[in-house]
């Protein structure tokens, strides 16, 4: 396979002229703004142009020179020699000893049409949901794909579509979705005002926040510090960020539901609640007293470990503070990703709300971006339970199934089982669970197409491989993370090195399977000729329009041009321009649209009795079906690594090896286990092989494992990461555990138990 790596020997000469470039790095949520330096032509972006260095941008308003070690492995991603540049196809042939596979090189023609065929062929033998769509995280990391996927996914009318986002944060759009109207009205914590930040299941100093988008989140906190406030972090871990907070609770994995409610119970109990401006526009607070009335503090603390006197306390503070310039409480994936993890979102918004924190300053807020997608109805509101999966039963939320469905959907016979599988800049295999059962599932399909510039642990199965550009190859505007950052601002980023000669952006692989697939079904697409037609002339149109053109029109239409806010404005300013702190706009738009909150949805008014009762009920022994104790699993992140696919960097996976089993000191010696043992970690699912690492900073009775890895399967072309192989918690957490409400898929508080290796 030629991976056409750029050629040594036309590298730019010693002494050619350095320029210096200002861009993003949209790896992960914080896009931090970045200074390069580059070597090469004349403008230095020739395509022999070479990436000197990458430091942070002190001048961006948002990220104010803050960078993370990701951003400077931007040029290993650019230089990678695994990374694919052209497409590629997978053939299997007959050896002297049995099958072997290759990828062979293919032009961009051939593999438009062997894609085309392969997923029009499916729909026409087996209907329109035996093609499903897995799109990873870095599709809204890439707006390429925001303003273009949509034109060719769209057509293939199929409702087996999936993504991350089960993975990850569908609880906060379905909560926002109930509590405000739109999936994306997401209040964002007021960092740098806020007196009082209670955090729960979010490692922000790892993550650079999430679903709060927080560059330089160490000196936030130093500042929230310094101006007399308080950071309490709950969490069975000392994550990174529990080690600079005021306060660490060690709370039992998958129990903070219970112990939300027990905050909302004292918040009423107490006499606390003052919802301030919203009070007016709430519905059901009464109801929500009552609901909440059996989880008392004393009632909850044998099963969260939190006493509650603590609890009591920090209602408490958080009422406190919320009258000496605010308070906020924020929880991430630990909440988002157990059993009850709408029911965690939910309490969380509810506690905000009445404190008096949401729509306030030093509260939570939302967003003001130029380009706003809720008030330019670019994106919908949402709606849950439309449809459900065809095997189990689990809802759709805005189009979309929860990937814990995604291999049964697969595996299991009959009509609309998925038999061909579009994957986008996602690696299931990896970061799913069960990922076994997925990896076999991706094997038997008749057909599979990857837009990804990797072989990895997912794409190996496929049939055609569309590699995209690399991030610093094309230009960048933030469409998605811009609406959840602490700051208002706006930023446009040129591509900093030019492309090679034959590449495709990820919009224009989109635009052109849009064009080839509208004309290879004409007949089975809906609606009549007329509308057909202007089918196909839409999708030529956009063809030619690409993503800069239309962030001009989007931000014409905001009403951002008539502010000086446009393109060329942007262009001038590639540090960004800053747009101010957020601002109270929630009461405003809401009584514009005649509309109020419902503090107590249908969904939760059914969910909290059962919550109850499993709660309450008597604990199932500690041990798995064989008698072996067992431990609660739960995932861990670190700021070197980015999900799966940033672990083919020498200098991101260099050190002492990260993929470690932390394990309290009690829990290693009941086991007679040393540190840095080779340990068998088993579950239902699985089992895997991995160091222990023995820590006090995890709560007794629990584990932790870092997600993304597992890199040693066979078939994967990813030279360093395969060197650094680790093992995937994947391959043991549980498709069939997922919350309640949403089917979200529920890694934390998995039961595992320790086997000697």
């Amino acid at each position: 396979m030629a991976h056409a790596h750029p050629d040594p020997s036309k590298a730019p000469a010693a002494d050619a002229p350095i320029h210096t470039r200002h861009g993003v790095c949209n790896l992960c949520e914080a896009i931090c703004g970045l200074t390069f330096q580059v070597q090469g032509s004349v403008d230095g972006r020739g395509p022999q142009a070479r990436i000197i260095s990458v430091k942070g941008n002190e001048a961006d308003p948002l990220s104010r020179g803050h960078i993370c070690p990701k951003a400077v492995a931007l040029k290993d991603l650019h230089e990678d020699p695994d990374r694919l540049r052209q497409p590629v196809k997978r053939v299997v042939e007959q050896g002297p000893h049995g099958s072997i596979t290759r990828w062979q090189t293919i032009t961009w023609d051939e593999a438009f049409d062997l894609v085309v065929e392969g997923l029009a062929r499916t729909r026409e033998q087996h209907g329109s949901h035996a093609v499903g769509v897995y799109q990873g995280n870095p599709n809204v990391h890439n707006w390429g794909n925001v303003t273009h996927g949509h034109l060719f996914l769209s057509q293939l009318k199929t409702r087996s579509r999936f993504s991350a986002t089960s993975a990850d944060q569908l609880p906060h759009h379905i909560v926002a979705h109930w509590l405000y109207g739109h999936q994306l009205a997401i209040p964002i914590p007021d960092i740098d005002r806020t007196q009082y930040m209670l955090v729960l299941g979010g490692n922000p100093l790892a993550s650079n926040g999430s679903l709060m988008t927080v560059p330089d989140v160490r000196a936030r906190f130093k500042a929230l510090k310094s101006r007399g406030g308080k950071l309490v972090v709950v969490d069975p871990r000392r994550t990174e960020t529990a080690a600079i907070a005021d306060e660490h609770l060690a709370i039992d994995p998958g129990t903070d539901a219970a112990w939300l409610l027990s905050l909302v119970h004292t918040l009423f109990a107490e006499e606390l609640t003052r919802p301030g401006a919203l009070e007016p526009l709430l519905d059901q607070v009464q109801a929500v007293r009552d609901a909440v009335a059996p989880f008392s503090p004393e009632a909850t603390a044998a099963l969260t470990g939190i006493d509650a006197a603590t609890t009591r306390r920090i209602a408490r503070e958080l009422a406190a503070a919320s009258s000496q310039g605010g308070a906020v409480a924020y929880g991430r994936m630990g909440v988002s990703t157990q059993a009850h993890g709408v029911v965690c979102q939910w309490a969380i918004q509810v506690i905000n709300l009445l404190t008096g924190n949401i729509d306030r300053e030093g509260g939570a807020l939302l967003t003001s971006p130029a380009l706003n997608l809720i008030q330019m109805k670019l994106m919908g509101p949402g709606h849950l339970g439309a449809w459900r999966s065809r095997v189990r039963g689990a809802p759709e939320f805005s189009g979309e199934l929860p990937v814990s469905v995604l291999a049964e959907e697969m595996l299991t016979p009959g009509r609309g089982q998925i038999k061909a599988l579009l994957t986008a800049a996602g690696n299931p295999v990896l970061s799913t669970p069960n990922g076994r059962q997925l990896d076999e599932a991706l094997s038997k399909l008749d057909f599979m197409v990857s837009v990804d510039f990797y072989v990895n642990e997912t794409t190996r199965h496929a049939h055609v491989i569309l590699p995209p550009t690399c991030f610093v190859e094309h230009d960048h505007y933030d469409l998605v993370f811009l609406h959840l950052a602490v700051r208002n601002v706006a930023r446009y980023s040129e591509p900093i090195v030019e492309r090679a000669p034959g590449t495709l952006h990820d919009w224009e692989i989109y635009a052109e399977l849009a064009q080839r697939y509208a004309r290879r079904v004409w007949a089975l697409e809906r609606g009549g000729v007329v509308s057909r037609l202007a089918g196909l002339l839409t999708r030529g149109l956009m063809k030619h329009l690409p993503p800069h053109r239309l962030l001009a029109i989007g931000l014409n239409r905001a009403g951002a041009s008539a502010q000086g806010l446009t393109l060329a404005k942007l262009r001038a300013h590639p540090e960004g321009i800053d747009l101010g702190p957020l601002k109270p706009s929630l009461v405003a738009s809401l009584t514009a649209r005649k509309k109020r909150i419902d503090l107590l949805p249908a969904g939760i008014r059914g969910e909290l009795p059962q919550l109850v009762a499993a709660f309450t009920a008597a604990p199932a022994p500690a041990v798995n079906t064989a008698g072996a104790p067992t431990l609660k699993l739960i995932g861990r992140r670190d700021v070197r690594s980015n999900n799966s696919w940033m672990h083919n960097s020498e200098r991101l996976v260099s050190g002492k090896p990260r993929c470690t089993l932390w394990m309290h000191p009690d829990d290693a010696a009941s086991r007679a286990l040393q540190d840095g043992q080779t340990i068998t970690v088993a579950s239902r699912t699985g089992r895997i092989q991995v160091p222990v690492h023995v820590s006090a900073d995890i709560r007794p009775g629990v584990v932790s494992l870092p997600h993304g890895w597992g890199h040693g399967r066979e078939g994967v072309q990813m030279a360093v990461a395969q060197a650094h192989p680790g093992a995937s918690i994947n391959d043991l957490t549980d498709d069939r555990l997922t919350d309640r409400i949403s089917a979200n898929a529920a890694f934390s508080a998995v039961p595992v138990w320790i086997e000697a290796a």
